[in-house]
């Protein structure tokens, strides 16, 4: 996977980064799981703090163009961020079988 950061603003209102970056790749569509560590490494933040909002593929190519915010503090990111976004950044629960 290859990072490019096409747009990096700092929103000092909402205590967060805004980023829109395209991202290559080969084989299969990477997990939102996997973009989401593999940004927080890039910039040395926690994946906690990090919300993917928007994330499109062009057929035939291995191409993501995405949007993510990276939020200072826990708190501004729960009283920020729309609930579905929150709940679709937790890891799935273990189902027994």
């Amino acid at each position: 996977m290859d990072f490019k950061i096409t747009r990096d603003l700092k929103n000092e209102l909402l205590k967060r980064r805004e980023l829109e970056f395209t991202l290559t790749f080969d084989g299969p569509t990477p997990s939102r799981k996997s973009i989401q560590e593999k940004l927080a490494a890039l910039q040395n933040k926690d994946e906690n703090l990090i919300v993917l909002d928007l994330e499109r593929t062009r057929f035939g190519k291995m191409e993501l163009f995405g949007r993510a915010r990276i939020y200072d503090d826990e708190e501004s990111k729960t009283s920020t961020e729309k609930a579905y976004l929150l709940k679709r950044g937790e890891p799935k629960a273990e189902s027994e079988a």
